[in-house]
């Protein structure tokens, strides 16, 4: 029989390795998983923390793009390698919720995965061609029911948080859109500057040069506040929809059972990160909103997150290609 004292023997020796081990953390390069292909702002963002993390913990961190399937081969990655610090992975909100719901057989679940902590959130743009006949999300949305058929928007592809962005304005104000995924996001603005498509959901970095141009008309922004990057453009949840909220948050993990001081080691150096100037200002360029938190913290964000996407995903019947 185990008694408590063995079982309270046992937690002590247990908490008494992992300190050793966060002791001697990091000995040795670490690993950063992007679970996307290189280019683009999720780069640009990983290089950004990677650095100044590097320089904190006196140890090199190597970036490794491991994209495709929805960015669930690069988590697939980290949630099945060793729980030492040593791999860990840039993650998304569409990575631990929308990708696990479309797709099949991914070769992990959230519970093999450990927060370490948010990096910050990127709203999107709700934008349309100058020549479309609104300018507000009450317009849209009086537009879509008076023509009846579907208003076609624009996405870098499907299951990204762009295009669910869409699909939960649809859903939420009860109109018809219709979704037309393109392979990244400069063709999908090329369509809309040229006039091929009406609509579209876009990071606000992609679109912001336009916005000022004149060329690209932005409606809304798709965060629960407004966007430092596009100050005077009002939220959809502002425009009569409470609540509305659809943004590309960003977050670190690491493969479960990772040892607890190990992850508070990590959490403190980006919390340390996200308050560097340098870091702060490539952020924003890139439109993210940081946001420190404690591992938990993250993990609630998440677990806020799951139940939106999921039910929105069986709603509207989407399927992963």
């Amino acid at each position: 029989m185990i008694t408590r004292s063995a079982i309270a023997i046992v937690a002590s020796l247990a908490a008494a390795l992992g300190s050793a081990v966060a002791q001697d953390y990091p000995n040795k390069p670490i690993t950063l998983i992007v679970p996307f292909t290189p280019g683009g702002s999720t780069s640009v963002i990983a290089r950004a923390i990677s650095d100044k993390l590097s320089e904190q913990l006196k140890q090199p961190i190597v970036i490794d793009n491991r994209g495709g399937a929805g960015s669930t081969i690069g988590a697939r990655a980290v949630a099945k390698s060793a729980p030492d610090g040593y791999t860990i992975l840039l993650g998304t909100n569409a990575t631990l919720t929308i990708a696990l719901n479309l797709t099949r057989n991914a070769g992990y679940e959230r519970k093999d995965l450990t927060s370490i902590g948010f990096v910050g959130a990127v709203p999107n743009v709700v934008a349309v061609h100058p020549k479309f006949p609104a300018r507000t999300i009450a317009e849209l949305v009086n537009h879509a029911k008076d023509k009846g058929a579907p208003i076609q928007y624009g996405s870098p592809g499907i299951g990204t948080v762009n295009h669910l962005s869409g699909e939960l304005l649809a859903h939420t104000a009860g109109i018809k859109l219709s979704h037309v995924p393109y392979r990244g996001a400069i063709p999908a603005l090329s369509d809309l500057l040229g006039g091929h498509i009406a609509l579209l959901f876009s990071a606000i970095p992609n679109v912001h040069s336009h916005i000022g141009a004149g060329t690209v008309r932005a409606l809304a922004v798709t965060g629960m506040r407004r966007a430092s990057l596009v100050p005077d453009v009002p939220t959809v949840a502002e425009q009569g929809f409470p609540g509305f909220e659809a943004v590309l948050g960003y977050g670190l993990l690491a493969a479960a059972g990772t040892p607890r001081p190990i992850v508070e080691r990590l959490n403190r150096e980006l919390r340390t990160t996200l308050r560097n100037e340098a870091v702060l200002k490539l952020l924003a360029q890139e439109g993210v909103e940081p946001r420190a938190t404690s591992p938990e913290e993250f993990t609630a964000m998440i677990d806020r997150e799951e139940p939106k996407w999921s039910t929105l995903i069986k709603t509207i019947g989407l399927v992963a290609e």
